[in-house]
């Protein structure tokens, strides 16, 4: 890793131009052929599926959109078929017609019944159907637009004209982008704030957008070859714009921790990529993992969203790893603020030193860990109350807002005609002639209209449609279908099958609570297995899939407060409330378990690091939790500003996708990780990291971050001072083989009075916390190193200047006396 980000950082120019001819090769080519999305919701031996079989023999390859405009006729008298409005709706049907690019208009005032069925009972709403020669996501916009304009032209007082249609809705959007521009420009000011500087602030967006543009343009080419569904591309920037920024955030924290730790930018580009680099490649890989779970399902409008999402999150990994180190290479020393850099040139190398607001919540946590972890729980339970009452099913065009054209449009059809209207059923009987079954289906309880569709006589089916009584989404209409398929066409002695689309996203959801818990078994265990190999314990795996069960409920609690009970739903422009969308949760818990890996696997891996050199496990998870909680906590609050911004996406499924998710992200970061987890584990005490022993044998060797390297001999650092001239060099014996080191002494002012409450940091030669202590009153204080060898001994003290000296240990414990000079007066206070 170090070989290949060294070689990035130098050539820097290379690897920027091959991004940007990816980024536009690729851009040239899905301009060049279009997209080719496919929404295949059907499943394999499903009623629903089989339904659609037949339907395809019994009609024609039917390849056009059909959309519906709808009028309704206000007043105390009047109706749809009065002069007046007749002539002000036929004119503009017949325009429409004669649109290039629409096939056929069918009117409500031609002859026939099935021109008569189009006016509603009381003659005040009527609709017309028009048919485009092209699926809804390839009929041109602008020839939608024309559509609209031209019907709502026919308005006038009294006459209300919507339309509703996929087509239509796609007018209704948005302008494509504008989430993912809201949630980068969020996203920016956290970063900002963050780091103080515009560069440091650009690196991971930049980089974010390299990877999340390719993943993109990757998928539209993909859509050609293989099924991939409109809402992935939507998932795939969503999960791409979150991990590419906080994996670029990782990565330039280290970059700039180790520039102010006195590294060259280029030494501390290759340690920040052989360091958090490793752990970007690992927190990818498992979401990864877990994206590729979705498999498990056995779902074909899955496979799409795994190829897409998947794609766009290797994509962001790499460009985290390869184009990070050139724009590294391209900014040298200006990733650190003007005034980061005066001070370091004034001051010299400082360590990082764990203090303010996360060692004081830390140092809390490990005072009380059982309140802590009781309040954790009281507040995760009381969220999660609500997924008691989750039910699946799809959302439709009665769950727009109610500005949108499409949900007026629904809304007047459901008043017209009847709530079922607008999610009719499909009989499909395998014989021509099925009126004893019309009959039979005519006196079931919830059957609002049967009627039997004209079918051509080779075909040898027959089709009925069936309008029930209440809305696609209502429980009463799965009731209705449970009721026709194990009742009503059994008894008919026909063989038949249920179809349509409610019927369609009703088996979906019934195979998706079927599958659900072997999915969610086996990335529990993907988990479990990864995080066994990479800490060396069973006891932080297990925690780690106890704590993402607890974020997935409560998440999923927010999801059902908001979308299915409607609390505060059209507060946030999301529309009515309905279902929770059948495929989200396979989405949302893949998506879920790789970020919360993510934030696992950054602060165990720094605990885990403390634990190895002190086998102190109170001292390792308050340095672990004080020194992660900043940088996780900041990268939650990016991922949450990308995924709220979701909501401004005009799609459903989108919206549902970022609010969730964003829940998700919240809960996990500001409860879990930084106060159930850390509670529990100081709780849990040493056998946090217990193993068996023959477990240990066994158990492959994966490292998140490369093991520590030990100093060498023929390489001693010189020893001369780097911060403050009152600090002298100390030679030291040769240094002896491995073995904890101890080094001890005081430390006094000039006059010789002893220092309280100094700050001393052990450093490795790589840029490592070691150890940290603080001075007793005496001014004493015992530092341990995990090996003889070299170390920087930095040193600070309220009121004095800040040292640091190059020191060598070995078998011998080292005594190190150090004198602070006083700071002087108007000088910087230390931080």
């Amino acid at each position: 890793m170090a070989g290949w980000a060294r070689w990035c950082y130098r050539h820097r120019l290379v690897v920027l131009v091959l991004w940007v001819g990816a980024l536009f090769g690729l851009g040239a080519a899905s301009s060049a052929v279009g997209t080719n999305y496919a929404n295949v919701f059907s499943l394999p031996d499903t009623d629903s599926s089989e339904a659609y079989d037949l339907m395809t023999r019994a009609f024609p390859e039917r390849s056009g959109d059909t959309d519906t405009v709808v009028w309704r006729v206000s007043g105390s008298s009047g109706t749809v078929r009065d002069t007046a409005v007749r002539e002000r709706i036929e004119p503009a049907l017949r325009e429409i017609a004669a649109m290039d690019g629409v096939g056929e208009v069918a009117s409500p005032y031609g002859a026939g019944p099935v021109a008569a069925a189009q006016i509603s009972a009381d003659g005040r709403i009527a609709y017309a159907q028009v048919t485009f020669a092209e699926q809804a996501d390839a009929v041109p916009k602008e020839l939608v637009e024309e559509v609209v304009a031209t019907a709502q032209d026919a308005e006038r007082s009294g006459l209300q004209v919507e339309l509703g249609g996929q087509a239509i809705t796609r007018t209704q959007e948005p302008p494509t982008g504008i989430a993912e521009a809201v949630g980068i420009l969020a996203a920016a000011v956290v970063l900002f704030l963050a780091f103080g500087s515009l560069f440091s602030m650009l690196l991971p967006i930049v980089v974010a957008v390299f990877g999340v543009g390719t993943g993109m343009l990757s998928a539209t080419l993909l859509s050609h070859v293989t099924d991939v569904p409109e809402v992935a591309p939507l998932l795939g920037s969503l999960i791409g714009l979150g991990v590419g920024i906080d994996y670029a955030l990782f990565i330039v924290t280290r970059h700039r921790r180790a520039i102010l730790r006195g590294q060259d930018p280029e030494d501390a580009a290759v340690l920040a990529l052989n360091t958090s680099g490793r752990a970007v490649l690992f927190a990818g890989g498992t979401v990864c993992i877990a994206l590729a779970g979705m498999l498990v399902m056995r779902m074909q409008f899955l496979d799409g969203v795994v190829v897409a999402t998947t794609l766009t999150v290797v994509l962001s990994v790499l460009a985290a790893v390869t184009l990070l180190p050139a724009l590294l290479g391209l900014l040298g020393p200006r990733v650190l603020s003007r005034r980061q850099r005066r001070r370091l040139a004034a001051n010299g190398p400082e360590p990082e030193e764990s203090n303010g607001a996360a060692a004081r919540w830390s140092a809390a946590v490990q005072r009380r860990p059982r309140a802590v972890a009781a309040v954790a729980v009281v507040v995760m339970a009381a969220l999660a109350v609500p997924v008691l009452s989750l039910r699946l099913g799809a959302t439709d065009q009665g769950n727009h807002p109610e500005t949108r054209t499409t949900r007026q449009a629904y809304d007047l059809l459901a008043e017209g005609f009847g709530p079922g209207f607008n999610g009719p059923l499909q009989i499909v009987a395998e014989q021509p002639d099925a009126t004893g079954l019309v009959e039979r289906v005519r006196d079931v309880d919830g059957v609002a209209q049967v009627v039997a569709l004209p079918v051509p006589p080779e075909s040898g089916l027959s089709v009925i449609q069936v309008v029930p009584t209440t809305s696609p989404q209502s429980e009463e209409t799965d009731d209705l279908i449970d009721t026709l398929r194990e009742e009503v066409i059994p008894a008919s002695g026909v063989e038949a099958h249920v179809g349509g689309v409610t019927a369609v996203f009703k088996d979906f959801a019934a195979v998706t609570g079927e599958r659900l818990p072997a999915f969610v078994a086996t990335i529990i265990a993907l988990g479990f297995l990864l995080l066994l190999i990479a800490f060396r314990s069973l006891v932080v795996p297990l925690t780690a899939a106890l704590m993402n069960l607890i974020a997935a409920a409560a998440s999923f609690g927010v999801l059902v407060a908001i979308f299915q009970w409607g609390w505060g739903a059209e507060l946030l422009g999301i529309g009515k409330e309905g279902p929770i969308t059948s495929f989200l949760p396979v989405i949302m818990l893949s998506l879920l378990f790789g970020l919360s890996m993510d934030y696992q696997v950054f602060l165990v891996s720094r605990m885990h690091e403390e634990w190895v050199h002190s086998r102190d496990n109170a001292r390792a998870v308050r340095i672990g939790l004080a020194e992660t909680s900043r940088v996780i906590n900041c990268a939650a609050l990016i991922m949450i500003c990308v995924f709220s911004a979701f909501v401004l996406s005009g799609d459903m499924e989108g919206a549902m996708a970022g609010i969730g998710l964003a829940a998700a992200v919240a809960l996990d970061a500001f409860i879990l990780r930084t106060a159930l987890v850390p509670a529990a584990m100081h709780l849990l005490g040493r056998s946090n990291w217990w193993l068996p022993g023959w477990l240990e044998r066994r158990l492959p060797h994966l490292a998140v971050e490369p093991r520590e390297e030990e100093p060498r001999p023929e390489e001693p650092r010189q020893a001369e001072p780097v911060a403050a001239p009152a600090v002298e060099a100390v030679e030291a014996e040769e240094p002896a083989p491995c073995g904890v080191s101890v080094v001890h002494g005081f430390v006094r002012s000039e006059e010789g009075e002893p220092v309280a409450d100094a700050v001393l940091t052990l450093i490795s030669a790589g840029g490592r916390q070691l150890d940290r202590v603080g001075s007793l009153a005496d001014g004493s204080y015992i530092l341990a190193a995990p090996c003889a060898g070299s170390y920087l001994l930095a040193v600070r003290a309220r009121g004095y200047e800040a040292g640091a000296r190059h020191i060598r240990t070995g078998d011998e414990p080292l005594v190190q006396d150090l004198v602070l000079a006083e700071e002087e007066v108007g000088s910087r206070p230390l931080a």
